[in-house]
């Protein structure tokens, strides 16, 4: 008999809250986080906006001396997952740490470490830059930083599959505990890329709306969507074995019942039009949960503002879902926080499950001009009191990965 795997711990820091609480309760209230970027002058850019943390400071979380040898990606995952260890309650000195891992992702890992490593190599010579610059800018880095803080001595990797990369982080974490190979698992993603080099990139391959008004920049399933909107920050969820919660008292917020990976093998950047992909992963994902398709109520889908991705994901949703499509909510919170790329899939996994936790499904919010592409029900502009019993999370990334998590509503039975 599989183990069944709950949620006992989440964190995140992200553009429309520092902190779990501030973040449902942004979500709650339609809080768009998209503004004018801070981080770096915008004068020669085409993009001027983006969805920055505002006002972190990272000695709030860590030690400054070691702060200084983290790029803001890892300090965002250290951020998170202390305040999901910490909200889980925790105390490694009563677990077998070899029985605890730790999987957190990221799409690109220490970029702002390596373009301002390399701007100092130029300037003073590349055998003068930072000993600390492999460290800091390698993608497995938060992962091996979030293990030394909590003690787990079990699994630590990073996967890193674009924007895909904490779903299928929690997806494998949410395995390795249900097929009894730990029983604690911290599983999530970071991302902090809003710099010269991730800005100029994604602008270059014309990836990003360059409208500037936060209004009508993330705009998911919109007639009018151009691209999406950068973000940046992270989530952390604490998924742990049912029994071994249970005898130590924790709280529940919510159970992961399924977990689906598909690859497109169609285009590196670009989803399958006919959405082929996408579908698997949720159809499989729905499988692995033991559950009909029709008993799904709410999908946060991967819902990033760009026309391929909006419309091809409505068109996988068909696909999996089949006449149950017109009866699910299925919204986008980047219309809220932007694209957090590999931290994406993690922070919309949180609001996920306080979704269900709530019965409240988030809005997409922004929108204004119908597209007969997408003609879902997307929750437009309003939240929604629902009381929903099982939702999907969908996160699809560049080179065609598709992951979809299934979570379930906490219930005593």
């Amino acid at each position: 008999m599989k183990r069944r795997v709950v949620i006992t711990g989440m964190g995140t820091i992200n553009p429309i809250g520092h902190n779990l609480a501030e973040t449902w309760d942004s979500v709650k209230k339609g809080v768009c986080g998209i503004a004018p970027i801070t981080q770096l002058d915008t004068e020669n850019f085409t993009v001027k906006i983006a969805g920055e943390v505002k006002d972190f400071k990272p000695e709030d979380y860590i030690d400054k001396k070691e702060a200084r040898k983290m790029d803001r990606y890892t300090q965002f995952a250290f951020a998170a997952a202390k305040e999901a260890f910490l909200d889980s309650g925790l105390d490694i000195t009563k677990e077998d740490p070899y029985r605890c891992g730790t999987i957190i992702s990221s799409g690109i890992g220490g970029l702002q470490t390596i373009e301002s490593e390399h701007e100092r190599g130029q300037q003073r010579g590349f055998e003068k830059i930072s000993p600390f610059f492999i460290p800091m800018s390698i993608s497995n880095m938060a992962a091996g930083q979030i293990a030394i803080f909590t003690g787990f001595k079990g699994v630590c990797t990073s996967i890193v599959t674009a924007c895909a990369s904490s779903n299928n982080a929690i997806g494998e974490a949410f395995h390795y505990v249900r097929d009894g190979y730990t029983d604690v698992m911290m599983a999530g993603g970071s991302e902090a890329c809003i710099c010269d080099m991730g800005l100029g990139g994604f602008t270059a391959m014309k990836a990003l709306n360059t409208s500037n008004n936060p209004d009508r920049a993330s705009i998911p399933f919109d007639a009018e969507r151009g691209g999406f909107v950068m973000g940046e920050g992270g989530g952390i969820l604490v998924l742990e074995e049912l029994e071994h919660a249970k005898a130590r008292g924790a709280k529940i917020y919510g159970e992961v019942i399924g977990y689906g990976a598909s690859c497109d093998a169609h285009h590196i950047t670009a989803p399958d039009p006919e959405g082929l992909g996408g579908a698997a992963a949720m159809t499989m994902a729905v499988k692995d949960a033991g559950i009909d398709p029709t008993e799904v109520d709410y999908i946060n889908a991967h819902g990033t503002s760009t026309h391929l991705n909006d419309a091809g994901e409505t068109k996988a949703i068909k696909i999996a879902f089949g006449e149950h499509a017109y009866k699910l909510m299925v919204s986008s919170t980047k219309s809220m926080t932007g694209h957090l790329l590999g931290g994406a899939g993690a922070v919309e996994a949180i609001i996920s499950t306080m979704a269900l936790k709530d019965s409240f499904v988030p809005a997409t919010i922004h929108y204004e001009v119908p597209d007969p592409e997408c003609d879902l029900d997307i929750v437009p502009n309003e939240g929604r009191n629902a009381d929903i019993k099982v939702a999907a999370s969908n996160a699809l990334g560049f080179g065609g990965h598709n992951a979809c998590i299934v979570l379930k509503k906490w219930e005593e039975n």
